[in-house]
């Protein structure tokens, strides 16, 4: 990180003993949530939902930043379904991606423009790139 860079907003999190199978509490107290392990009938969620959920959110944001910087309307049922796969290869544990960009209305080409713009600048997709598989498809459009 630059020493120029302003920090907007820190999350900040305490996950307790257990990892995938303790809890986690924000600062704040507005995420309180048991963990699980994935495939297991434990209660709770896991870090692959939670990454899901928070890189699928950011993309809709970037999405709605490429967009007004083309004068673009953005329909309102937009979506972006994300996959977060946990993977292991001999012995070693590793993420894969998947981002299903659903654009209804917007013409194929356009609705390219702006997924591909909105990869770029989307910081969860700036975190992962280079450094797990990631595929971004189009779905719904025009």
């Amino acid at each position: 990180m630059t020493q120029t860079a302003k920090v907007l907003y820190t999350g900040k999190t305490h996950t307790s003993s257990g990892g995938r199978d303790g809890a986690a509490r924000s600062d704040d107290g507005r995420l309180d949530i048991q963990l699980s392990s994935p495939g297991t009938s434990g209660k709770g969620t896991n870090p692959e939902q939670l990454f899901a959920a928070g890189w699928s959110a950011c993309f809709i944001g970037a999405l709605g930043l490429a967009a007004g910087k083309l004068k673009v309307a953005l329909p309102v049922d937009l979506a972006v379904d994300a996959e977060v796969d946990l993977t292991v290869n001999e012995g070693a544990y590793a993420l894969q991606a998947r981002l299903n960009v659903n654009l209804p209305g917007i013409e194929r080409s356009l609705a390219q423009t702006l997924v591909d713009t909105a990869h770029q600048t989307c910081p969860y997709s700036k975190a992962t790139r280079g450094n797990i598989d990631v595929t971004i498809n189009l779905v719904g459009v025009a």
